[in-house]
């Protein structure tokens, strides 16, 4: 059994920080690309991620291999395949999709309640997908963000769609990268390669018919679109290290750091409206994670004791 605190562990758990924090500041950077059309972020996005990390995985690893890569199956099924790839650049992409065009159709408060639906996902997904178990205080965090959750969904009275989409998409995706063994640059490379060519195609056809980025933007803005591709590969690069090296319920977990911060941002840089049950809601969450945090630092303290208890198991 890998034990929680090696280097290993760290690694990942400093990966899926760094992940959850660009991905908590990225909401300025979409914001700065209006009024370029979600759907044309959308196919840029696809081709620039696939191009950016299709650099860097053939000049750190080589032609060669990435083709073993494609080729190695790691188990039985179709998850074992090389179709594991396009299945987790569908599923990526789809999560990609609504959350753009719901940022630009200002439903900013639904893409909020999914990311904090999703780790909760994620944390059941690793139970019952990879025999995962919660310690005590993991579990009180999960008891927790559920309860937010309940608060939240009672005070908009209505399922939220776009919320549900978010969560499961993304959910299912952290499930499968588990099967990947591979390095992340490439893994992410691998599962937008063949998205690339018809996202091309699109995005040459939109600029040609006057419907893509060129016709409403000035060249600065154009040019900060076309970073899109870096500022979406890092962290996908960050989080499929993390979900090889550390439990899906810590994966989870950690997850809550990213809405948490698109929410100062929202309400203290953005201006959004945000009610005092909002506040309640979020701020359940928040407990829940003080007792993970908390049980953590319990364990970390604990570790030889814990070590001999994994050697007799």
């Amino acid at each position: 059994m890998m034990q929680k605190h090696d280097k290993t562990y760290v690694t990942g758990v400093i990966s899926m920080i760094s992940c959850c924090v660009l991905w908590g500041v990225l909401p300025i950077y979409w914001q700065a690309l209006r009024p370029i059309d979600s759907w044309v972020i959308i196919f840029y996005r696809i081709f620039l991620v696939g191009l950016v990390s299709g650099i860097a995985t053939l000049k750190l690893y080589g032609l060669q291999s990435v083709k073993e890569h494609i080729t190695r199956r790691v188990r039985p099924g179709i998850l074992g395949g090389p179709l594991r790839f396009p299945l987790a650049g569908l599923l990526i992409t789809a999560n990609w999709s609504i959350y753009i065009w719901a940022v630009n159709a200002d439903h900013v408060i639904q893409t909020c309640v999914g990311y904090y639906i999703e780790p909760l996902v994620v944390c059941v997904f690793g139970i019952l997908l990879f025999r995962e178990k919660l310690t005590g205080s993991k579990l009180t965090a999960f008891l927790f963000a559920l309860a937010g959750l309940v608060v939240l969904l009672i005070h908009f009275r209505q399922v939220p769609g776009i919320a549900l989409g978010l969560a499961l998409t993304f959910a299912v995706y952290a499930a499968l990268k588990k099967h990947f063994d591979l390095p992340a640059i490439m893994s992410v490379f691998l599962e937008t390669l063949f998205l690339m060519p018809p996202a091309l195609a699109v995005v040459i056809w939109m600029e040609c018919t006057g419907q893509g980025a060129i016709g409403v933007a000035t060249p600065s803005k154009y040019l900060l679109l076309l970073c899109c591709g870096i500022l979406t590969a890092a962290p996908l690069s960050f989080f499929a290290d993390a979900a090889t090296k550390i439990p899906l319920v810590m994966v989870g977990l950690l997850e809550y750091l990213s809405p948490s911060i698109s929410l100062v941002i929202g309400i203290f840089f953005m201006k959004e409206p945000f009610d005092l049950i909002q506040f309640i809601s979020f701020a359940i969450v928040w407990v829940g994670l003080a007792f993970f945090t908390f049980g953590e630092i319990r364990q970390s303290k604990e570790e030889p004791e814990d070590q001999r208890e994994d050697q007799t198991e």
